[in-house]
């Protein structure tokens, strides 16, 4: 490990160490945000969907048996929340309980975020101390410059904006994704805050979630 590291600071220099060194620490935080996310059921409303339409319908025995069957974090709030439904000022409870379940899973998303922002930066910093190293050479060898060495140069100072656009794009492909789930998980708790409150025979269009 510590020769790898030695190989791309002289390929690189410090800057490329520590693009490296980013790049591993947001795909070990990408993969555990995707397992959590996957663990806990967030993005996958088909057991919510089913309990809302039996709600619908007036079948408060097979909400609860659909919504027992599922470990998603708003299936037990509804479980709570069912026997609760006539009281006034619920749903603003509702709401600030399900922001807080929601909390944990939104957790990282800052860091990503400064991630695919900073990484850029600290690739064209990388190219620009690699270029003015190699027209430092350029002006050191006077007449005697060898174009192969000077392109050699400049390669090398570009590979470190490569490597970091390289991390900024999944990272931010993987936060759009994963704030994305958060937002369909949002939009369903407030559809079903509504399904709660005032049931209907059929549900408006206007909410269905897909």
């Amino acid at each position: 490990m510590l020769t790898m590291f030695q190989s791309l600071y002289q390929v690189g220099g410090p800057v490329l160490v520590l693009i490296i060194a980013i790049s591993t620490f947001t795909l070990a935080l990408i993969v555990y945000k995707y397992w959590q996310f996957r663990s806990d059921k967030i993005g996958q409303l088909k057991a919510i969907k089913s309990a809302l339409s039996s709600l619908n319908r007036g079948d408060v025995r097979e909400v609860y048996t659909l919504l027992s069957g599922s470990s998603h974090w708003l299936a037990q709030l509804l479980i709570d929340a069912i026997p609760l439904r006539d009281r006034e000022g619920l749903i603003p409870r509702l709401e600030t309980e399900a922001e807080q379940s929601l909390q944990p899973y939104e957790s990282g998303f800052r860091i990503l975020d400064t991630i695919a922002q900073l990484a850029p930066l600290l690739g064209l910093l990388g190219t620009v101390l690699g270029m003015i190293e190699a027209f430092q050479a350029l002006q050191t060898a006077g007449s005697q410059v060898d174009p192969a060495a000077l392109a050699g140069g400049i390669w090398v100072a570009l590979l470190t904006t490569a490597a970091g656009l390289s991390v900024a794009m999944p990272t931010s492909i993987a936060l759009s994704w994963f704030e994305a789930q958060i937002d369909r998980e949002r939009a369903m708790a407030e559809h079903a805050f509504t399904v709660l409150i005032t049931p209907t025979s059929e549900e408006p269009t206007s909410t269905k979630l897909e």
